[in-house]
């Protein structure tokens, strides 16, 4: 079962990625890879995010680090790898879809980060941040991860309509656990304007 926030990519393997070693990749292929890709980054990603949600608990140059080393050990090695497969036909436009959001989150970041590094460390600093930009563009980009993981599900639907996966019925369902599994979906905040505001927003009773 895939369970974790978010995936990275392994050394690439003629045996596991059809993209480096030539010949069309299977739908199963296509879920089995994104699958060892997702298990293989699974305590990465925990021990980069748990307990780094509040901005009272670390400064901006600390964001700038957390970020920094989720881009250079996640997402980036991630997004190098699904680009290097070529995948299935039935399945190409949604992953079109899914990545193409992917990168550009990774721009939003990178962005984001030369902001941080160059915030201070004072309250003044972080509300400066909280309004910059950078910061808007990146609760912006969260909001739309959050879209396209609930689209996800309806363009999946309906590609599963059109017969596309008739030979292989169990493949919607372990794509879709795969999915939420890549982009992180289960942990997406319920509120992303809110995400690294400053001063934080007071809970409602």
């Amino acid at each position: 079962m895939v369970n974790k926030r978010i995936v990275v990519v392994v050394v690439c393997m003629a045996s596991l990625l059809a993209g480096c070693g030539g010949g069309e990749m299977s739908l199963t292929e296509y879920v089995e890879q994104i699958n060892t890709f997702a298990e293989a980054a699974g305590q990465t990603a925990e021990e980069l995010f748990t307990g780094q949600d509040e901005v009272e608990d670390f400064s901006p140059q600390n964001l700038a680090a957390d970020l920094e080393r989720g881009l250079a050990e996640i997402r980036i090695p991630l997004q190098e790898g699904v680009d290097a497969i070529d995948p299935p036909e039935q399945i190409a436009d949604l992953h079109r879809f899914l990545w193409g959001w992917h990168a550009g989150f990774i721009s939003t970041e990178q962005w984001l980060v030369a902001r941080s590094r160059i915030a201070e460390d004072t309250a003044a600093g972080w509300e400066a941040l909280s309004e910059s930009p950078e910061m808007i563009a990146y609760r912006a980009a969260i909001a739309e991860g959050k879209q396209v993981c609930n689209d996800f599900q309806a363009q999946l639907d309906a590609t599963a309509e059109r017969g596309a996966f008739a030979d292989v019925p169990w493949l919607p369902s372990d794509l879709t656990e795969v999915v939420v599994a890549a982009l992180g979906c289960e942990w997406f905040p319920e509120r992303p304007e809110d995400v690294y505001r400053y001063p934080p927003p007071v809970p409602t009773p």
